[in-house]
């Protein structure tokens, strides 16, 4: 099944809801940092949802930056997204797992932690960008970002995200979902769908079932009329350049270059989202240094 994510509100206007399927997405990131399969599912979650709430900023130039920082062996997990469906993200600690919890599901939570942050930076093209933080829940990811959008942002929101690893460690189904309550909502209608969410199977096990967005929203707003109002294609994709790592180069200081040249005589970055390597010789270095 093709990535993509919808975006849905009912006939009065007062529920708006995103529907995301992520599995592809998911396994790329999983390949790219070789995550192990808690590390992926962390990864996964928190990419799921950088996807949709990227997708509720306006304009092509404003860029998500979300940031959960546990106290979890997984170390800060980073994502970045924009508004056309495009994510990168990386953990500390790929590698870092934890045994399951009792009922056989991966232990997200623990690998996160539950004593830090969920951050949220938001550039809008702004003299400042809008942050957002609230203190982390359970470290299971979704619970986290709910309660930051009722702290921080003071929107009711109800979040599911879900990987499911298959046996070979890879991605057998991802995605997520964010239902958000409009001010005139009703308490009879708050009422209905928090009955439906209860009752709903995990997001994972229905995308893994064949389900598209569009069955999803349906099965989570049953008795709502709902319109589609966009459809948006979802990619894991990093843009960096060897131009942006000479900016980080030079953010460093010309000093610390020259450091470089004299003990090294060249230098290695390694982009962290999509950990291509960019190589500077020693020329390239002094070039740098000079033309800049």
């Amino acid at each position: 099944m093709k990535d993509y994510l919808i975006r849905g509100i009912d006939k009065t206007g007062n529920i708006r809801i995103f529907v995301a399927t992520t599995t592809n997405m998911v396994e790329k990131a999983r390949n790219t940092h070789n995550t192990s399969p808690t590390a992926t599912a962390a990864l996964g979650r928190a990419l799921t949802a950088a996807a949709m709430m990227g997708v509720m900023m306006k304009n092509e130039d404003d860029r998500l930056t979300l940031k959960i920082s546990g106290d979890g062996p997984i170390g800060t997990i980073m994502m970045v997204a924009n508004n056309k469906g495009i994510v990168k993200g990386y953990v500390d600690y790929p590698y870092a797992d934890v045994p399951s919890r009792e009922d056989g599901k991966l232990d997200v939570g623990r690998l996160v932690g539950s004593n830090g942050t969920i951050t949220t930076i938001m550039d809008l093209g702004l003299k400042d960008p809008y942050v957002g933080q609230a203190n982390l829940v359970t470290g299971e990811i979704a619970e986290d970002l709910a309660m930051y959008y009722a702290l921080s942002e003071q929107q009711p929101s109800a979040i599911g995200l879900g990987v499911l690893v298959d046996r070979d460690i890879s991605v057998k189904a991802s995605g997520g979902y964010i239902i958000q309550l409009l001010p005139d909502v009703s308490d009879e209608d708050i009422t209905k769908i928090e009955e439906a969410i209860s009752k709903i199977p995990s997001i994972s096990s229905l995308i893994d079932r064949g389900l598209s967005p569009e069955d999803i929203m349906q099965e989570l707003l049953k008795g709502f009329e709902m319109e589609i109002l966009d459809k948006v294609d979802i990619s894991y994709s990093c843009d960096c350049s060897r131009e942006r790592i000479e900016n980080v180069l030079l953010s460093v200081g010309k000093e610390e270059i020259r450091a470089m040249i004299e003990e090294d005589g060249k230098a290695e970055v390694v982009c962290h989202f999509c950990n291509t390597k960019y190589n500077f010789s020693k020329e390239e270095l002094e070039k740098l240094i000079v033309d800049k």
